[in-house]
């Protein structure tokens, strides 16, 4: 009798810790990238009463007799299913879209490395991107220009970063000049805005007249309209100095002839030195202009130039890259979050604060950019939230205190059974 009772305080103690994980699972039910644990049951020995015996001519084998003697702990596992996204729409929150971690230590190298799934990040006082405890994240560094390096280390967000200006070097224009306009009139005027080499802006006029309407049908394609377009360069003075004028054609459909000559031109304006800066001189394409039978609206669509710009803002990409976005309207990478995977993450050792950290059964992490590698891309603006399902939980629960309270009763009634056994000798 005693085994029975044996038995059931081995499935008492085992119970009571399936609900220390239980409980633990419920507690973190909304920790950021908490993933729940497990845990699974296996039969002990059990006492050979009798071995099994080979049939022979006169009789049949018999199978063996075996008492058990309880029940032990098989597993605990983690189980790394990924948790539902929760929105922030935070610019450093971001979580990982499939298997991966991210890297946290303390001083941004490899050594005393975590691994989380919890990617709610912030800036500290010296740029430095770190996790809530301060931590700071891993990743592959950038050069100036915003070219991301291979090697890892502390990802650093320059705060008083600058993105040096860029001289205008070509401008497109787009729209329509009226068709019904006389010849010799003026039929629009605009201001474009192009930048020097020093980042400061200047206003250009352009003016489009019409010349010609007398067809040249050879060779072909035939100009049914000529159009002259003054660049006017306009200093701070507001004194207007021009430059040379362009002519482009346009055929009978109103379309602009680009052969044999593309009406792209070279434009010199602001004479040989603006404050020190070089002259301005960019390449203006036309080819996108219309000539139609309705309003002038011919307008700059794009320039390629920028005065200086300063860092207002940074948030985390899809790829992990922090980019950073400047104040005359330019981004650059600032660096690039790493993550990694492992053969075994079930392996891994929980550290608490949201941190595992690599076993001997874990395998050896393998890092690679967010999306590469069999790392699974980040979803920007969101945090994975615990994987813990509460109603599975809570039938677990149900479960394991009917386990409990089943192996105690075998303890209370082989109890009453030894009772019984000592009553018999009065």
């Amino acid at each position: 009798m005693m085994r029975s009772m044996n038995s059931a305080v081995s499935a008492l103690r085992n119970h009571q810790l399936r609900m220390d994980v239980i409980g633990n699972n419920i507690a973190n039910v909304n920790t950021i990238g908490y993933k729940s644990s497990r845990v699974t049951f296996k039969d002990s020995l059990s006492q050979m009463l009798r071995g099994a015996s080979g049939p022979d001519a006169s009789r049949g084998g018999t199978n063996p007799q075996q008492v058990g003697l309880g029940m032990d702990l098989s597993s605990i596992d983690t189980v790394f299913s990924v948790g539902v996204p929760d929105r922030t729409d935070r610019g450093l929150d971001a979580m990982v879209n499939g298997e991966g971690f991210f890297m946290v230590s303390a001083d941004g190298t490899d050594n005393g490395m975590y691994y989380t799934r919890a990617g709610n990040f912030d800036i500290d006082e010296d740029g430095n991107l770190v996790n809530a405890d301060g931590l700071r994240v891993l990743g592959y560094k950038a050069n100036d220009k915003g070219e991301v390096g291979t090697e890892v280390g502390g990802i650093v967000v320059p705060l008083a970063d600058s993105i040096p200006p860029i001289a205008t070097t070509n401008v497109v224009m787009e729209g329509n000049l009226d068709s019904r306009t006389a010849n010799g009139a003026e039929g629009r005027t605009t201001e474009i805005t192009v930048t020097d080499s020093l980042g400061t802006n200047h206003k250009i006029s352009l003016s489009f007249s019409k010349t010609s309407t007398e067809a040249t049908p050879e060779p072909p394609p035939a100009v049914a309209s000529t159009w002259s377009v003054t660049p006017t360069y306009i200093g701070t003075d507001g004194t207007a100095t021009p430059a040379s004028a362009i002519s482009i054609n346009f055929d009978s459909s109103g379309a602009i002839i680009t052969t044999p000559t593309p009406p792209i031109a070279k434009i010199t304006v602001g004479g040989t030195v603006l404050n020190g800066a070089k002259p301005i001189e960019f390449d203006l394409n036309l080819s996108s202009l219309t000539q139609y039978g309705s309003e002038s609206n011919a307008l700059m669509r794009s320039q390629d130039g920028s005065p200086v710009g300063v860092l207002t803002s940074y948030a985390i990409g899809q790829r992990g890259e922090v980019e950073g976005v400047f104040s005359n309207g330019r981004t650059k990478i600032l660096g690039q979050i790493a993550t990694s995977i492992f053969a075994n993450p079930a392996g891994l050792v929980k550290m608490g604060g949201n941190l595992y950290r690599s076993s001997a059964n874990s395998g050896d992490p393998q890092i690679n950019k967010p999306g590469t590698g069999g790392n699974g891309g980040l979803q920007p603006g969101a945090l994975e939230m615990s994987n813990v399902d509460l109603g599975k939980e809570f039938t677990n629960m149900i479960v394991t205190q009917r386990g409990f309270q089943a192996n105690s009763r075998i303890i209370s009634t082989t109890d009453q059974m030894l009772e019984e056994l000592v009553n018999l000798k009065r």
